[in-house]
């Protein structure tokens, strides 16, 4: 049996894990946008990732998920969610789960738990990541500025979730409802997708929320 070492990364002391835009300070800005914007802003900062790699079309894989996240492991191009936690498909043996902020230790606890012996991988990729989640009805209109990939309801229905070029650089868009969409970033490109989403919105209007 492979010994796996599982550890708390989050600090449980006095050092403050900094979110991806916190030098933008988000905070100060909510309540100061446009009235009735045509985008609405949200950071979900300081959400669990963990990254899950193994044989999607072996039953005990399948069943293992499922028995530790609550959620059955999606099909391509998809997304599934309960509340908070959320299951993407990134590849043919590869998902992405979110979780709460605080959570990802106990998930990856439940998960290594649930798979026993097999052959898989889970990874914690929370301070590698984040979301930014749009909603309000000029969402699609900025998100076809942005990317070449068609954002047409027909074609990109809610639940769907892609990875493609963005504003000249790569994420991952998921469509969570009829006007509510989440941009999956690097921490590294999240001040550069911030600046790129302020020019695209300033035509409808741009308001972030807590």
């Amino acid at each position: 049996m492979t010994t796996v070492n599982v550890y708390q990364q989050r600090p449980t002391t006095g050092a403050k894990a900094q979110e991806p835009l916190f030098h933008s300070d988000l905070a100060s800005l909510v309540g100061k946008g446009r009235k009735n914007a045509g985008v609405i802003l949200r950071d979900k900062k300081l959400l669990g990732h963990l990254t899950i790699r193994g044989h999607g079309t072996d039953a005990a894989f399948a069943s293992a998920v499922q028995q530790a996240t609550g959620l059955e492991l999606p099909k391509a191009l998809t997304v599934v969610s309960n509340g908070d936690t959320s299951l993407q498909w990134l590849g043919p043996d590869e998902w992405l789960l979110i979780v709460p902020g605080g959570e990802e230790l106990a998930a990856e606890q439940r998960l290594r738990a649930a798979f026993g012996d097999q052959h898989v991988a889970v990874v914690n990729v929370s301070g590698g990541q984040s979301i930014l989640e749009l909603s309000g009805p000029n969402v699609r209109d900025v998100l076809m500025k942005s990317t070449s990939y068609d954002v047409h309801p027909n074609n990109f229905p809610v639940g769907k979730a892609v990875g493609t070029v963005f504003a000249k650089s790569q994420l991952v868009i998921r469509r969570t409802g009829e006007e509510t969409w989440e941009l999956l970033v690097r921490r590294s490109f999240s001040d550069y997708w911030w600046l790129w989403l302020q020019d695209a919105a300033a035509e409808y209007g741009l308001e972030v929320r807590a």
